[in-house]
């Protein structure tokens, strides 16, 4: 018996084990809106903006590590999902994307509605499909979640003719031969594993530098493992945050432009680097010259693509973190019961760095924007699912959050994506409901997306919005401080909604806080509160990101606190100190 495409895209979507779509109507797929409506299997949550959905189901994937979905129509509702396509993309996460397109018969005519959405994301997906023959969808639609999820992680797009889903279309389709493709080899060559551990047991001055790839692989454990037997610090990544617990021994931090000082300097002083599943950018690494300068490297990475592209690895090892870390280990028990050094020298080192403090920024009755995140961390011990959006509060959220699990750290890092944060942490709290889900944001980003309210008032989905008003674009702002000395054009936002009445406007709880003294309490209110909830900090817009890695300067050379009146080396280089 034939069916219409959109019976089987929606049956092979539940034989895939696809739960929820987000998404937007829109004429090229209103069969399939239609045909949704006898699948009580998938749960629909209608979005305010398809870049919503896209970040939604973003958020889901890095929650679960499962391919999130999303469905938008053809024509704009396609261009909507390109940003966030782009921002999964630069991050590594899995998930599927459905477009609708005008009829077969139309393409290339110029119809309504009808762009080269597979042209437009050629670049900014792992793969993408134009659907043309009714009997390939099922076989595409089962490549397209194996594409998404095998190897590197990444999005893939389908496009699909309203023809195509509105018409019959065979059953049991067979899958694309192409499906049939070669699998990547996950094991690391013994050859190069052998001399990362022989590296590992020389060195007096080791470090691991954990990425995001740690934590796509489930590899937290073997990495906490290893560290804790050789006695070796752990830096992060900013997206590899919660890959190791913050409140270990052995953790110091965020490395990079704004990491830790003690995680910046330890990369700077090793003797070795271990990465394990990070590419390396240039928000990592700062002046690449002067990145881990006396340390060999080895790095290990599902992506061969990703070893050496911006640093020289001494020892490359291509294959999946958590396979190639159980091979370190199996390789150092084979070397005997303690094949490590004594490392007190360089633990008491680290000790020091981690004992250096920041300047105090001076009391003026005024919000801290860091306290308001070490208070959030200490409410919720660390346990709760933070999403961002991106500028200042991304980095103190990084800094002052301390992240114990993996998956509970969700935000834009490659592309930096302002307005990814609220869909994103719509898209955390439908796939795990029983957890707190908090979204951090800048007033400046919360206003690209802030339509999705009205999502929330909808479903009633119990997330947490701290917004942190500084009434500014502040992290361009702070550029602009510090390199345009203080000449601020375009980054200061008038003309702003009363953020709390706007949330009552949904039906939204609102809080807000004003002093310091009232920031604990109104936390404790809004995370006590059933259902969704925003809270909004005034907070201090002089208040700067500390350390700071200034453009062409290597880790070790921090900008430690911004300039004031009689304390010029309050300004001071790290690296001088």
């Amino acid at each position: 018996m034939a069916r219409t495409g959109s019976e089987v895209l929606l049956e092979t979507l539940v034989q895939q084990g696809v739960d929820v779509i987000f998404g937007y109507p829109g004429g090229s797929v209103i069969h399939l809106y239609d045909e949704l409506l006898r699948f009580p299997k998938i749960r629909h949550i209608l979005v305010r903006h398809e870049q919503a959905a896209v970040h939604a189901a973003d958020g889901y994937a890095r929650a679960t590590g499962r391919p999130g979905v999303c469905l938008a129509t053809s024509g704009p509702g396609a261009t909507n999902l390109v940003t966030g396509l782009a921002a999964a993309h630069a991050d590594s996460v899995p998930l599927v994307a459905f477009t609708g397109q005008v009829a077969t018969a139309q393409l290339g005519r110029d119809a309504f509605q009808e762009v080269d959405i597979v042209g437009i994301t050629r670049t900014c997906t792992k793969h993408n499909y134009l659907v043309r023959n009714p009997g390939e969808l099922a076989g595409i639609i089962e490549e397209a979640f194996e594409v998404a999820s095998r190897g590197r992680p990444g999005p893939v797009l389908v496009d699909i003719p309203r023809d195509i889903l509105s018409g019959s279309c065979p059953t049991g389709s067979p899958a694309l031969a192409s499906s049939s493709r070669k699998v990547p080899r996950n094991l690391g060559h013994p050859l190069q594993v052998k001399r990362a551990s022989q590296a590992l047991v020389e060195s007096e001055r080791p470090l691991i530098c954990a990425g995001a790839g740690v934590i796509h692989a489930g590899a937290h454990e073997e990495l906490r493992l290893l560290a804790e037997a050789g006695n070796i610090p752990v830096v992060s990544t900013f997206l590899g945050l919660g890959a190791f617990p913050a409140g270990h021994r052995l953790f110091l931090g965020m490395l990079g432009m704004h990491g830790t000082y003690e995680a910046n300097m330890a990369v700077s002083n090793c003797d070795l680097l271990l990465v394990v599943g990070c590419r390396l950018d240039d928000r990592a690494t700062a002046r690449v010259e002067a990145f881990a300068p006396h340390a060999r490297i080895v790095h290990i990475d599902l992506d061969p693509t990703s070893i050496g592209k911006t640093v020289r690895a001494h020892i490359p090892i291509v294959g999946d973190a958590g396979v190639v870390l159980k091979q370190i280990l199996k390789e150092l028990e084979l070397q005997g019961a303690s094949p490590f050094p004594n490392r007190d020298d360089w633990l008491q080192r680290i000790g020091k760095w981690k004992e250096f403090q920041l300047p105090s920024p001076s009391p003026n009755g005024r919000i801290k924007p860091q306290e308001v995140i070490q208070e959030l961390s200490r409410l919720t011990s660390g346990q709760a699912i933070i999403a961002t959006e991106v500028g200042q509060h991304q980095m103190w959220t990084a800094l002052h959050y301390r992240f114990q699990k993996p998956r509970t750290l969700l935000s834009s890092g490659g592309l930096g994506a302002m307005g990814y944060g609220l869909p994103a942490a719509i898209g955390a709290q439908v796939a795990c409901p029983g957890k707190t889900v908090v979204d951090i944001s800048g007033d400046g980003s919360f206003q690209m997306n802030m339509q999705e309210l009205g999502t929330l008032a909808q479903y009633r989905l119990p997330v947490k919005l701290v917004v942190l008003n500084n009434g500014s674009l502040g992290m361009v702002r702070q550029w602009q401080s510090i390199l345009f000395e203080g000449r601020f054009s375009q980054t200061i936002l008038s003309g702003q909604p009363d953020l709390v009445r706007l949330a009552e406007a949904y039906g939204i709880p609102g809080l807000r806080a004003t002093e310091p003294q009232e920031v604990a309490s109104c936390l404790r209110e809004g995370l006590g509160i059933p259902g969704p909830v925003l809270m909004e900090f005034q907070v201090d817009p002089e208040e700067q990101v500390y350390p700071m890695v200034p453009p062409g300067k290597g880790l070790s050379e921090m900008l430690l606190g911004s300039p004031c009146p009689g304390q010029e080396n309050r300004m001071g280089m790290a690296g001088r100190r």
